[in-house]
């Protein structure tokens, strides 16, 4: 949101192409955008990919110590999971799962259609790894919105100015997604201590006066020494077409990440820890007849 008050311009201090993969024997289609290698980098974000399916998709499969949030893109996305929690989402709908003390999920295309998604998983501190799992389906049409001329910003987390997100947190996160008209500027006000990453979903734009297009991330680490907001410039350089950008924000949690498959703690132990529980059925059973 666009403040009155002087603020630092923050940088953009890297710009990356999500990684074709391809498909597999879940995905038609999958990209890498946020890559695991390097969790100091991208903290307190793990990883975020871009699939594309129709089926078998996401069968049943265990989390522990982390948190995903799913955005549908297009198609229509089944869940169901260990909780008895079930739901199908629709373009733009958001769901927030907490994995936290364990949880077994599935997340199929509906009716084995199709399904397009983003889905972002987010690093949970070590106090709060083994919280009681948490499932929340955040319509589009239930997400904050702001406006002003030739600017959407759906507040899907966190506060932005006046206007509260409705996810629930256990990590202080600001999630956004951005519609400019052509030719339009923004500027988005963040903490000066949280890394922000905007990845465009389509169209494209500059940020910090650096070009990024459809399928790029642009990042921008906190500022060190600044007590006050920052402020991060986007503007759309098309004459004819909008960018959609989806823009998150949150402040690193700096503790050591040993990540195994769906398992994110903080050492090997615990790793090891969550397989046991996971064979001794402390995320719960799956359904009988295999779905909801």
């Amino acid at each position: 949101m666009t403040d009155h008050t002087p603020q630092t311009t923050r940088r953009v201090d890297r710009v990356r192409d999500r990684i074709a993969i391809g498909p597999n024997a879940q995905s038609d289609d999958r990209m890498i955008i946020i890559t695991p290698n390097r969790p100091a980098l991208t903290d307190p974000f793990l990883i975020m990919g871009e699939e594309k399916f129709s089926r078998p998709g996401f069968d049943w499969h265990p989390h522990r110590g982390m948190e995903t949030v799913t955005l549908v893109l297009d198609g229509l996305l089944e869940h169901g999971d260990s909780k008895g929690n079930a739901g199908l989402l629709e373009p733009g709908d958001v769901q927030w799962m907490t994995a936290g003390h364990g949880i077994i999920h599935r997340e199929v295309a509906a009716r084995h259609e199709y399904a397009h998604i983003i889905q972002l998983w987010l690093n949970l501190p070590a106090a709060r790894k083994l919280t009681p799992s948490r499932y929340q389906d955040l319509r589009a049409d239930n997400h904050a919105v702001h406006t002003r001329p030739g600017v959407t910003v759906q507040v899907i987390s966190g506060h932005d100015g006046t206007v509260t997100g409705p996810a629930r947190n256990h990590w202080p996160v600001l999630g956004l997604l951005l519609t400019l008209d052509p030719k339009i500027a923004y500027q988005q006000v963040l903490p000066a201590d949280e890394r922000a990453f905007a990845y465009v979903v389509s169209g494209r734009t500059t940020i910090d006066g650096r070009p990024v297009r459809t399928g790029q991330i642009a990042w921008s680490d906190p500022v060190a020494g600044l007590d006050e907001p920052t402020t991060l410039d986007f503007s759309n350089p098309d004459a004819e077409q909008p960018v959609k950008i989806l823009l998150f924000s949150g402040r690193p949690i700096g503790e050591p990440v040993v990540a195994a498959g769906p398992f994110v703690m903080n050492t090997r132990a615990e790793i090891e820890q969550a397989h046991r529980a996971f064979r001794n059925g402390a995320f719960g059973t799956i359904p009988r007849n295999g779905s909801y």
